[in-house]
């Protein structure tokens, strides 16, 4: 059983500044140690009992998932009598307690007509690690269920159950793994480096439903606009699905009038304005973020720093190993892979091990638009903003402006 969890926010200084060892430019960084890149769908194998689970932290995948397999499981022709719906939502642990003592009864009740049944214990949100979660009246109530699921109950009877925010620590959900057959299902995290080829095959997958055809950068711009949020994601797809009527074709224009720009897509553009020089649209985008919300720190370490260690990371390969510039993030994510290891092993990886090239693809685009010492400079910048933001109190605006100039001045100001 392969489970994976949800990654979260990096607020410290080490983890996040890579590390390479650069004889040319004397520079060491060091790459963002890379913690459980979370995946949208997981399983274990089916026990001899006809036990299910769908659980996660994306609700709407949750809700999604397990609505069509309660559907899929309900016998034919068995009608109201053939799934027992029991709601999991409970407000308070006594409600909790007898929401699961009532999924016991249903488990434990011969079918009325016919020889099948499903109990659908249905979004449970007493799992995880709150107050409710962990009275002794909601934990003594899913021992009993426990012990139910693993002494395989008789014939005829399947249990589903879905729920968000699982605490996977906990004895219950250890049974469900070994005695059901389980879907896991959680958000990914877009401030996190490797989201972005997860969440392309999840558009993709929705897009090939739809007969929607992206273009190559329309596709990466809706991704990165739409940060792997699936309810989004379904959202925009039938937004553009109902907009193009007979026509499928996507194309960039289209993606920037319809996807509205979230905090993800200001956070991508303004990656994408450093990336370009574009110092106006920056500042102004620094701005906007600070307006929304959005601390400074988070600013620096999810935006502005995986921008020009990418870019840095992007511009010493291509030099050191004279990559030509590629013209879309998988023609240099290839060409990546046919180096030796010795030659990729400083870059960041993901939970399989493997290069986390697709930002470096991007950024390899726009690479040629920096120098070397520039981009080495503007890291030590990024370093000493760190340093000032959570020792100072000087204005936060200035502090990221002054790292946002010094990346973007030409050389001839240096």
């Amino acid at each position: 059983m392969k489970v994976v969890g949800k990654l979260s926010t990096t607020t410290g200084w080490q983890p996040v500044l890579p590390r390479v060892i650069r004889e040319r430019h004397n520079l060491v960084m060091n790459s963002t140690p890379c913690d459980e890149i979370a995946v949208p769908k997981t399983k274990t194998k089916a026990a001899s009992a006809k036990i299910y689970g769908v659980l996660g932290s994306d609700e709407a995948e949750v809700k999604r998932v397990a609505a069509e397999l309660a559907s899929n499981l309900t016998p034919s022709g068995a009608g109201d009598f053939g799934l027992e719906v029991i709601d999991g939502a409970a407000d308070n642990a006594d409600q909790a307690a007898a929401r699961v003592r009532s999924a016991i009864e249903a488990v434990q009740t011969l079918p009325f007509f016919g020889d099948t049944k499903v109990v659908w214990l249905k979004n449970v949100n007493f799992l995880g690690d709150d107050q409710k979660a962990r009275s002794a009246m909601v934990q003594s109530a899913l021992e009993e269920l426990s012990e139910l699921v693993d002494s395989d109950f008789g014939p005829g009877i399947t249990l589903l159950m879905s729920a968000i925010d699982v605490d996977k620590r906990r004895s219950f959900y250890k049974t469900l793994l070994k005695r059901a057959e389980v879907q896991v299902f959680d958000r990914l995290d877009s401030g996190r480096s490797g989201w972005e080829e997860e969440a392309l095959e999840i558009v993709q997958q929705r897009a090939k439903k739809r007969k929607l055809q992206f273009d190559g950068d329309a596709l990466e711009l809706f991704v990165l606009l739409t940060g792997g949020d699936t309810r989004q994601i379904d959202n925009e797809l039938e937004k553009i699905d109902t907009f193009l009527e007979k026509d499928r074709g996507v194309n960039t224009e289209l993606v920037r009038e319809l996807v509205p720009l979230s905090r993800a897509g200001v956070i991508f553009e303004l990656g994408n304005a450093l990336a370009a020089r574009d110092l106006q649209l920056s500042l102004k985008l620094v701005r906007r973020l600070l307006d929304q919300g959005e601390s400074a720190i988070g600013i620096l370490l999810v935006a502005i720093v995986p921008t020009i260690r990418n870019l840095l990371l992007a511009k010493d390969l291509m030099e050191r190993h004279r990559l030509p510039r590629a013209h879309s993030p998988f023609q240099f994510i290839s060409a990546i892979n046919r180096l030796p290891s010795e030659a990729t092993d400083h870059l960041p990886r993901k939970k399989d091990g493997s290069v986390n090239a697709y930002g470096l693809g991007i950024a390899a685009q726009q690479a040629g638009r920096f120098e070397t010492a520039q981009l080495i400079e503007a890291m030590r910048a990024c370093l000493s903003a760190n340093i000032q933001l959570v020792t100072t109190q000087l204005d936060h605006e200035l502090i990221l402006t002054e790292v946002v100039v010094k990346l973007l001045r030409r050389r001839r100001e240096l």
